[in-house]
Formats: C-alpha cells, structure tokens, sequence
C-alpha cells in the first residue's frame, strides 16, 4: 500500500514538474537555442474580454492579455518565434504579423481567409515563424473584420547580437501606438455600414499607447506621459494602429530624426512632423534639451485625411515631461505650463508628398539597397472607390440609393469562404478562386478628372499568378471616382521599392525616366497619393499566397483589395512547405 502511494506521489510530482516546465516555456518570452542561430522565443496570448474606460464610459473590449495595446513581442534578427494563440472570445480571430517577411512560412502570416480559416472560439493556432533578415519596429494586429481596433500591439526587432544601430546608441526606447476609440461596438459599426451600402461612424477619439489624453472628455487622467532626462537620446517607435486615418504627430518645440521606416533604415533626415499612415512604422530620434526647462511639452496627432468622407476630427496628445533633480530643501513645484505641437491642416496633400520624398534608404555597403534594375512583368492597377448597385427591395444609404464600395482595376474584392493559399497548396482552387486578375483596368478614363459615367465595379475572388523570382513593377493610380483620395496600400509577404510617386495620372513615357533605382525607400505600406499615383517595385521570392490591401479598414471592408499567389521555385528551399497540423479549420 506504502509503495503505491509513494508511486502515486512521485508520479504527482512530475506531472507537475512537466507542467511548469510547460508554463516557463509558454507564458513567459523563453529562450531556446535553435538550429538557425538565433533563439526560439514563446509566447501566450489569449484573447479575452476585457472591461475598459474610455471617454467616461465603460465597454468590454476584446483585447490580448486583457491589455490595450497589447504585449510587446521582442526578438532579435534571426530568432524564431512561437506564438500560441487561444480564442476565448465570440468571434473568429487571426493575427498578422505585419511587416515579417514570412519567408516560406505564408501559414502564419495571418488574414482571414487568405492564409488560413479563423481560429473559432475555444480553439488554439500556434504561429510558428522565423524573423529573417529584418530588424526594427514591426506590429501585430487581428487580421478579420474590424477585431483590430483594439487587438494590436508592438514588435521590436533587435539587431543581431553584437551588432549596432547606424545612428546614435539611444539612452532608451519607447514605442508609441496610436490607435483610435470607439464608444460603440466596432463589429456592430461595419455589420451596419455593410447592411445600409452607406460609411461607417468614424471613432470618437485617437489614442497614443491606448490612451485619448486631455482633449477628450473625462481624459485628463488617461492621458500617455512620456518622462525624459536631459541631454539624452530616445528612440521612438511610431506605430498607427489605427483603423481608417493616417496622422500627423509632433512634439512642441522638438526636432524628430528619422532613422527607419518599416523596419528598413533610411537615410536621416530632422523633421518637426511625422506623416505616418494606418500601417507604417516610423522609427525617429529624439534629442531632450541639455538643460531641464520649466514647461511641459505636448506631442499631439491628428489625421490627414484628404477623401469626400467624414473622419474623426480629433486630435490626441501626450505630455513630455522633463525630470526634475529634487532637492529635500525646495518645496514641490507647481505644475508647469505647456506648450502646444503645432500639425499641417487635416488636406494638406503638398506637406505629405515632400514629406514622403525625402525618405531614402540608407544604402551603404552593410545595408545595401537591392533595388530590380530590370522588370519582368509589368501592372498598372487603379485603386479607388466606387459603387454597388442596391439589392431589390431594400433602400441604401450610398449615392442614389446605392451601396458604397472599393475596388482594384473595377473588381471588388470578395472574401472566399476557404483559404485561398490552403485551396493553392492542395490544386483545389475551382469554385475558390479565378487567376483572371486583370493587369490594367477594363477601361481607361481621366483617372483623377471627370469620372465616366458608370461607377459600378465588378465582383470576385481573382488572383495574379507569379512565377517564382519574377520581377514586378506595379503602379497603383487614385482615381476620382467618388473623389481623390490617399490610400495606404500593404503588401504581404514582400518589401518593396518605391520608385516614383507624383500627382494626376501616371505617363508612361514620361514618368519612368525619373524613378529612383539607386536608393528608393524600401517598405511594406505605401500610400497612393490624392489624386496620383506610386510606383513600386520587388522580387517575388517568397512562395504563397500574398495579400494585398488598402489599410483604411473601410476600404478593405469595401473590397479594396487582392491577392498575388506566388509558385514554388525549383529548389529545395524555394517551396512551400505544407501546413501545420494545428492550422484552424473552416
């Protein structure tokens, strides 16, 4: 009897040794050795409800952790990464790493029905990646309706051990997420909008690190303090999360030094403003005063917001504060006056535009710049909005009783309702997806002048397909449709070059004699001027399925959006490999 009990305690024992074996590699960011040089790094979120309040009211949110912009992911250049995510919440979740290569491992990239089934509730994914030739500030978010107005948070890239930044050690770094509020349920907003054919509300407030500052109601205590030292030098991590508006940020009386962008380095430049679009991340130096002054100094942000729409016109701010040395001897001081940022007006298109060309990459002989000199394939795409006609017996809140929509080259986008790189793996693609993507629009028109007559666009599920390591030059052109408007285009799965920008309609004899082939900006999102047109360029070397979108989640949720499907190459190391077992089924 003796030897069974001890048996049977010894057995306890080490089911709970396995088990809290099992937690510290789980729950906290654990290190391993990995075969590929770097470290394997775990981590758990689980998406639950959380309470919060905002703006005087109190909602349930769903959040990762129960935290509101949630935990930090940090690795270094060449660490894998172990995400389990658990779904405890009523919806269909996926997360997107946004910004990883996603190198050969497309079945962890993360949008719903483009690389994988949503993890339905009670359910488990784990997203299993290796971060490989990138460093610098990324983000994660929901990848599924409208989830990510409040599932997001940062991804800090560290560079390889032993290896330094290009610019200044900085004393500290502090990521800074703007975000926006609803006071209402966000899946409520789009169900509606998608119902009625008219636009959603817009937020009722922007957030810096889910805060909305002293500018919005009952705010004052919610409100992100960034406490600094003289002399030194921080590193901003800008990050929009946000849902539909790209913004201005500054910081009253600083100077900013931009050092990177989606986590590319860039050549620096000081600027007293940041243009930052829902998408990008910007990393930016920031230098204190040698001495601490007697004042208190606002960082604020507002939208630039150029289309026919309504938008939230509120601006969040934040407090830089100075330390102060204390002395027992003087009493507590009173609180400081602050100075005010000043921001570009809500449509100012010109700042925006000299803005985004002064950014380079750095291009030097460590961090070269690899921009395709040559092209193999050749698109010319148009991205704007349009219209739905409205279904019978129902009355629309679009222009003249139809509903609003968004559209590549006339085809609006629909979701499928299996994964389309599940569907490419398995040759199962019939009745999924058509490869029939057009590489021009239908008709050409005064793309920013007078619309045509007709403003319906088309419907379906079509795809490009790339052979593997084809060189693609894409020019994406705003069209005036329903009116000008910029949109912040992101490509998954790939970097790319932006090569030309420039307002009214892209020439295709003039224009390619300027583009930049020697140091362009190398990014993942790149806004569509008002009214203009971009021009991008990458190497399609990364077998998959890839989406690619407005980051306005309207727009998305409007159709503004396609996918390129990328064939295996030849070699062992250009295939896909096959999914996961634990991939979530629809």
């Amino acid at each position: 009897m003796g030897s069974a009990a001890a048996l049977a305690s010894s057995r306890m024992i080490l089911m709970r040794a396995a088990f809290f074996a099992l937690c510290a590699l789980v729950v906290s960011p654990a290190l391993a050795q990995a075969k590929h040089g770097g470290v394997t790094r775990h981590y758990k979120f689980d998406i639950k409800m959380q309470n919060m309040t905002r703006l005087c009211q109190t909602k349930s949110i769903v959040t990762v952790n129960g935290q509101l912009p949630g935990p930090r992911i940090i690795a270094r250049e060449g660490d894998r990464l172990l995400i389990e995510v658990v779904n405890n919440v009523q919806y269909n979740v996926t997360i997107h790493w946004h910004g990883v290569r996603q190198l050969r491992s497309g079945w962890a990239d993360g949008p719903a029905y483009i690389t994988q089934c949503p993890i339905q509730t009670g359910q488990a994914y784990v997203y299993n990646f290796t971060v490989t030739g990138q460093r610098g500030t990324l983000f994660w978010h929901a990848h599924i309706s409208w989830l990510r107005a409040t599932l997001y948070g940062p991804i800090v890239i560290l560079p390889k051990k032993h290896a330094s930044y290009p610019f200044p050690q900085p004393f500290k770094e502090v990521p800074i997420v703007f975000g926006e509020w609803w006071k209402a349920d966000t899946e409520t907003i789009i169900n509606q909008a998608l119902k009625t054919g008219g636009a959603p509300n817009v937020s009722d407030a922007f957030t810096i690190n889910g805060f909305p500052g002293p500018l919005s109601n009952c705010s004052t205590k919610d409100t992100f303090k960034l406490k600094v030292k003289p002399g030194k030098t921080y590193l901003l991590r800008l990050i929009n999360a946000a849902l539909n508006d790209e913004l201005f940020f500054s910081i009253a009386n600083h100077t900013l030094t931009i050092v990177e962008t989606d986590a590319i380095y860039v050549k620096p430049f000081k600027t007293h403003t940041v243009l930052i679009t829902p998408g990008q991340t910007t990393n930016v130096l920031l230098r204190t005063k040698l001495k601490a002054p007697n004042v208190t100094f606002v960082m604020a942000a507002r939208p630039y917001a150029t289309g026919p729409g309504a938008f939230d016109n509120t601006t969040v701010t934040g407090l830089l504060e100075y330390a102060k040395p204390s002395s027992p001897s003087k009493p507590k001081a009173s609180k400081l006056p602050t100075l005010k940022a000043t921001l570009p007006k809500f449509n100012d298109t010109a700042f925006a535009m000299k803005f985004v060309q002064k950014l380079r990459s750095l291009n030097t002989a460590q961090f070269p710049t690899k921009v395709p000199q040559t092209v193999d394939k050749n698109f010319f795409f148009t991205v704007g909005l349009g219209l739905n006609p409205c279904p019978q017996n129902q009355t629309c809140q679009g222009p003249n009783n139809s509903m609003l929509a968004a559209s590549i080259n006339n085809v609006s986008f629909v979701m499928p309702s299996t994964a389309l790189l599940q569907a490419h793996f398995f040759k199962q693609s019939n009745g999924v997806f058509t490869t029939d993507f057009p590489t021009k629009p239908p008709s050409k028109f005064n793309y920013t002048g007078t619309p045509p007559n007709n403003s319906m666009v088309n419907s379906g599920t079509k795809v490009v397909i790339l052979p593997f390591n084809t060189t693609v030059e894409l020019v994406m052109q705003d069209t005036s449709i329903i009116g000008a408007e910029s949109h912040p285009l992101h490509l998954h799965g790939f970097n790319f070059f932006v090569v030309g920008q420039g307002f009214g309609n892209f020439k295709p004899k003039r224009d390619p004699k300027n583009f930049n082939l020697v140091d362009p900006v190398e990014r993942n999102t790149v806004g569509v001027p008002s009214g203009g047109w971009v021009a991008i360029r990458f190497v399609a070397d990364n077998p998959g399925v890839w989406f690619m979108h407005c980051h306005l989640e309207v727009h998305t949720s409007w159709g503004l959006k396609m996918a390129w499907v990328v064939m295996d190459g030849k070699g062992r190391k250009q295939k896909l490999p096959p999914p996961p077992a634990d991939l979530p089924k629809c």
